[in-house]
């Protein structure tokens, strides 16, 4: 009944003995931890967001067995992890006994208790959860078999035969340099291999894919964006217009947002600025580009922008996103999903760029 806490002992074993404890008091809400954080601990909060989401997409380090939960403070970084218990309750019971020890060892500096419907604080992340498997998501994007290449015409695009059909990969490449020789497209360059990222964690590359909010196809495009982009019922999972739509919605965020963003972080390094702005976009396209806007604009919610523009060169621009972000958890509905989308689309992204089919064509860098 106590293997929890030997978990939970055998990441940090610098938390000393179990005799060294404090006296702590427990939060209100796990909003008041997010509120009383100082912007500082933003620092490295992307890299260990990132970390944990490996672990749950590939079902590795303490993930690699799926019926556990592992815990994380407000800078993203792993605390612990407990095997789950017999049920819900059981389990949950388990996490806040977790959350205590954790914070009488100071490790944290305060816990909240979760329960059904209620987050606690510090957070935790199941590992067994629906995630996109992504070497298989990979090989159908690649068209490593043939069943899972494409292709048809959708506007004035025209790609391959029925003879000679390609992967999927070759489509978005094929959509978007033609976009851009007509104009239509002012993106930065490292956006079309997230739009590739994107595909794998939206839909897994499966053409029929179709989520409980009734979006589809292998962007997920809900039904609104499909009549936006002037695409018929009958073509909702036409491929190459999903892609097509895509292309121009991120135009439209980049558009939009472009004032506001440069306004903000226009005093930032070339490189780290064009970053920054490519991360706002995928955050755009998973939760809307007015949400963004507001995070640059907003009286309410522009405070952290604020303070990551004039102390940027403390910061990544993955660590500005991110912060951007968890010092508003809770309003405008945002929450940690936000979080988890932007680490899962960085996440599929490398390890297509680590297939040698993209890096042969140059796809993965910056000029694609």
């Amino acid at each position: 009944m106590w293997k929890w806490i030997l978990a939970l002992l055998v990441p940090a074993l610098c938390w000393g003995s179990p005799n060294q404890t404090a006296t702590v008091t427990a939060a209100e809400d796990w909003m008041s931890v997010v509120r009383e954080s100082p912007y500082w601990v933003s620092q490295g909060v992307y890299q260990n967001i990132v970390t944990i989401r490996r672990w749950v997409l590939t079902e590795s380090g303490y993930c690699s067995e799926s019926d556990r939960h592992i815990l994380f403070g407000r800078r993203g970084r792993f605390l612990g992890y407990i095997d789950n218990g017999v049920s819900r309750m059981g389990t949950q019971h388990r996490l806040n006994e977790a959350r205590t020890s954790l914070a009488r060892r100071g490790k944290v500096h305060t816990w909240v208790a979760g329960g059904p419907d209620k987050t606690g604080y510090p957070f935790a992340l199941a590992c067994d959860q629906p995630h996109v498997e992504l070497e298989q998501a990979i090989d159908r994007y690649l068209g490593t078999n043939a069943s899972d290449r494409i292709w048809g015409t959708w506007d004035d695009l025209r790609f391959r035969t029925a003879e000679a059909p390609g992967a999927l990969h070759d489509a978005l490449r094929q959509v978007y340099h033609t976009r851009l020789s007509q104009n239509r497209l002012q993106l930065p360059r490292e956006l079309p291999r997230y739009l590739a990222g994107q595909v794998l964690i939206e839909s897994g590359a499966r053409a029929q894919a179709h989520s409980a909010a009734n979006a589809r196809g292998i962007l997920q495009l809900s039904r609104t964006a499909l009549g936006d982009c002037g695409i018929a019922p009958n073509n909702y999972w036409h491929r190459l217009a999903q892609l097509d739509c895509a292309l121009k919605l991120m135009n439209q965020n980049a558009r939009n947002l472009r004032p506001a963003f440069d306004n903000r972080f226009g005093e930032l390094p070339g490189a780290k600025r064009e970053r920054l702005f490519t991360l706002l976009l995928i955050q755009a396209y998973h939760g809307g580009a007015s949400r963004v806007e507001a995070l640059l604009t907003s009286d309410e919610l522009s405070a952290p922008a604020a303070y990551f523009s004039q102390h940027h060169e403390r910061y990544t621009a993955g660590d500005i996103a991110f912060g951007m972000v968890y010092h508003n958890l809770g309003r405008d509905r945002l929450g940690l999903a936000s979080l988890y989308y932007v680490a899962d689309v960085e996440l599929a992204t490398e390890a297509l760029c680590q297939r040698a089919r993209a890096r042969q064509d140059g796809f993965c860098d910056d000029a694609n």
